[in-house]
């Protein structure tokens, strides 16, 4: 079982920058892969950036060249540093967590926190 805490999310203008977080419950580098994704209003839920236990990153052709996903193993802490924000960066962003172990495939989520950009 893993609990997934985000936060960080706010109100911010177009051009600025914010940084979100995700706590994990447990040893972040027994997780095989972390991401984020954001959803929308009226939008599905879409995958933004994601970073895996070896440190392969990837993103959204929308988001790169602006957002940066790392992690702190030390503090079970992955982040998303967001620069150059957009209006259409506005959405819920979510902490996403896998694992695959001897129990099968897991997915984890976090409550979510909101971002919203202002034009």
């Amino acid at each position: 079982q893993v609990q997934l805490v985000e936060s960080g999310g706010g109100l911010v203008q177009a051009g600025g920058s914010l940084r979100l977080s995700c706590a994990a419950s447990i040893n972040i580098e027994s997780i095989n892969a972390m991401g984020w994704y954001r959803q929308a209003p009226g939008k599905q839920r879409e995958f933004v950036a994601g970073i895996t236990s070896a440190s392969r990153t990837n993103y959204i052709d929308s988001v790169k060249g602006r957002f940066t996903i790392s992690r702190d193993n030390a503090k079970n802490t992955m982040y998303l540093q967001m620069n150059s924000l957009k209006p259409e960066d506005t959405a819920v962003y979510y902490c996403n967590a896998y694992l695959y172990r001897n129990t099968g495939e897991h997915a984890y989520w976090g409550q979510g926190t909101q971002v919203t950009v202002s034009s």
